[in-house]
Formats: structure tokens, sequence, C-alpha cells
């Protein structure tokens, strides 16, 4: 029996995340904005670093002028001032905030510009073939795509850190 579970979306797709076994898909391989989707990688990045302890939760990471003028989604974190990563990484998860997005990576990469090639070069180890990430938040940008399929390759990975499944469950919190 065919599975009708996604009516309204032009593409989707439901893996099983321990085999990576297709349960279901729709146009699973046509490039598309992936919006906020976008912060899953950025995520993913944030889980690595830190578990090879590149950065930890208790980092006072700075906000520049940058970060804290994003807008859409946001914290409302000012310029010149250090926030706990713990706490970006949280607005990122829990309100998926544009300025917490761009701090992180600036935090993680140096600069927004080496944090999306970080982001790339990790899309394609994964065995992404149609990404292209051009910042860490998923304000629609050209060339700023991906598909279904790779998304699910993407989320496959994060969804192996207990505090990336930690994060992403919380519905609200303080910060």
């Amino acid at each position: 029996e065919e599975l009708d579970l996604a009516k309204n979306a032009k593409s989707a797709i439901l893996i099983e995340t321990s085999t990576g076994k297709i349960l279901y898909e729709k146009d699973k391989d046509s490039k598309r904005s992936p919006a906020s989707m976008t912060k899953i990688m950025t995520l993913l990045l944030a889980m690595e670093a830190l578990e090879n302890e590149s950065i930890k939760l208790t980092d006072e990471v700075y906000i520049s002028k940058n970060a804290s003028s994003m807008g859409g989604t946001q914290i409302f974190i000012e310029e010149n001032t250090k926030i706990p990563l713990e706490t970006l990484l949280k607005g990122i998860a829990i309100a998926s905030a544009n300025d917490a997005a761009v701090a992180v990576a600036e935090h993680i990469g140096g600069t927004k510009e080496n944090f999306v090639k970080m982001m790339n070069e990790k899309a394609k180890s994964l065995g992404c073939k149609n990404t292209s990430f051009k910042n860490p938040h998923g304000l629609d940008e050209k060339n700023h795509y991906t598909t279904a399929y790779d998304l699910s390759l993407i989320a496959k990975e994060l969804v192996k850190y207990d505090y990336a499944l930690k994060l992403t469950s919380t519905y609200e919190d303080y910060i």
C-alpha cells in the first residue's frame, strides 16, 4: 500500500536512522531552499566541535555586529557582549535563532565564511551531492540549497549526539 504522508509537501523523506533505509520519499532529490533546516548542519558542526573539545559549553562567545544584526527569528543578542555557548545552542535548537547561529558559526569557524566552507565540506563527506550552503542560518540566498535526501543524511548524523537530541526535543527554556 502506498503511503501518502506529505500531501502538501513538494518533497519529503522518511528514513530509519540506524540503517538509513528510506521508508517514504517524495521528490527527494529536488533542490530547494532549506530555510531554518540549514541549522541542522550548524548544530552538527557544533556537536562535533564539542566532542573534539575545540569548544566548550561554558565558552563565552563574543557577539559581533554581523551576528547581532541578523534579521528573521532571533534571540536579540547584543553586539559586543559575550554569551555562553550553551545559551546560543539553545537559541538555535529551540528558537531557531539566526543571530545565535551566526555567533556560533563565527566562534567555531573564526569567520562566517570559513564556517560555511566547513558546512559544505561536511556535507560532501556525508555523501550529500545536491547541497550548497551559503550561510549558517538559512535566510534565502542565491545558491543556498539542499534536498530532502541530503538533509536526511545530515540529520542522521546529528541524532547520534545525545546532547543534540536533548536540545532539539526541548520545547521551551529560559534564556
